[in-house]
């Protein structure tokens, strides 16, 4: 449930923080590293009630947010969701396998569907974003490979 509430938060507050402090994109970009990890536990407690979770963010972004930036905001969740989505339900790799594919992926095409549509889409942003990001994935990523082989020489 934490990480449902922390993701859901992370989507309007971030949409919120573009929305009055454009200036701080690069700061606000960083952030949005977090929101992929949040989304992809989100997605691996929960299933398909990721997107039940992404519409509630992407509602309230909207009421609390400049309409653009939400609508850039669920423009980019759409497509970045729909990657994620192929890879979790068409890729029969371990869960952190699909988590990084699926990140390999989505992130990219967020980040210049987002910013590009925001027109913040400047190299400092998205080194930032794509920076922040994969970190993000790539920590979980070996975290869940650490607990896998742990797991192995226990049992």
């Amino acid at each position: 449930m934490l990480f449902l509430i922390a993701y859901i938060s992370s989507v309007v507050l971030i949409n919120f923080a573009f929305s009055t402090a454009p200036h701080l994109d690069i700061i606000w970009s960083a952030w949005g590293g977090l929101v992929f990890v949040l989304r992809d536990m989100v997605q691996t407690r929960f299933g398909h009630g990721a997107l039940v979770a992404m519409l509630a963010a992407l509602v309230l972004s909207y009421v609390t947010s400049d309409p653009s930036i939400a609508l850039a905001s669920a423009t980019a969740f759409a497509v970045s969701e729909i990657i994620d989505w192929l890879v979790f339900s068409v890729t029969k790799r371990p869960l952190r396998d699909r988590l990084w594919i699926s990140s390999a992926l989505s992130i990219p095409l967020d980040t210049f569907i987002f910013f590009g549509m925001i027109d913040l889409l400047t190299p400092p942003v998205i080194i930032t974003a794509l920076a922040s990001k994969f970190a993000g994935v790539t920590a979980v990523w070996l975290i869940m490979a650490w607990r896998e082989r742990k797991q192995a020489v226990a049992g």
